[in-house]
């Protein structure tokens, strides 16, 4: 396939399109990366918490240990440090899914600011290319060898946008009609054309020698 038309004009215009779209694509990804660290910031509370809950965990498993150290009433003792201790772990269970929370978020988020916009983009970008590419890849392989000038003359009468076949010289139609030489080359280069493409210059030129 043929991803880049000959002809300067048209080919700086994909090329501009495809640098918007490579740029695009980097642009919403920065901006993400961006968001994604902003939104993390909402995990330091998460974090103290669960921070918090780990040292009152340690300090009253510390304090349940020395309590059972006491004679006869060390299990008593020990009791309520424990629990508080469970209750330590549980606040920092809490920690902690806050910051699993704020971590999908901030994911999410990520992926959608990237996903939405360069999705949307490439949708209307996308088809275009590869269809240029297709058309322009079969008209390379009309051009191989001994250009097929007749076919490429056939399309441009059946597809080209009148204004474009009213530019040519009068009388194009019927001369191609007759079989003229110059008439199915003015068509056939027509044809080209939209594609940005050439024909080769001499009867005995082959594609090879035009790209």
């Amino acid at each position: 396939m043929r991803f880049y038309a000959q002809h300067p004009a048209l080919r700086t215009r994909q090329v501009a399109a495809d640098l918007g779209m490579l740029l695009w694509t980097v642009l919403w990804v920065l901006v993400a990366r961006v968001v994604h660290g902003a939104v993390l910031v909402l995990a330091e509370p998460g974090r103290a918490v669960e921070d918090l809950g780990r040292s009152v965990a340690g300090s009253m498993d510390s304090a349940a240990s020395a309590a059972e150290d006491v004679p006869v009433v060390g299990d008593e003792l020990a009791a309520p440090f424990e629990g508080l201790s469970g209750a330590a772990g549980s606040v920092r269970g809490a920690g902690q899914s806050a910051q699993d929370a704020v971590d999908t978020l901030a994911l999410v988020l990520a992926v959608v600011l990237v996903v939405l916009p360069v999705g949307w983009l490439l949708l209307r970008w996308l088809p275009g290319r590869l269809r240029y590419a297709q058309e322009a890849g079969a008209a390379r392989r009309m051009l191989t060898g001994v250009p097929d000038v007749e076919l490429l003359a056939a399309r441009a009468v059946a597809t080209a946008p009148l204004p474009r076949l009213a530019a040519l010289p009068a009388g194009t139609g019927a001369a191609w009609r007759a079989g003229d030489p110059a008439a199915t080359r003015a068509l056939a280069e027509l044809e080209l054309g939209r594609l940005g493409l050439r024909l080769p210059a001499g009867s005995g030129a082959t594609a090879t020698e035009a790209f």
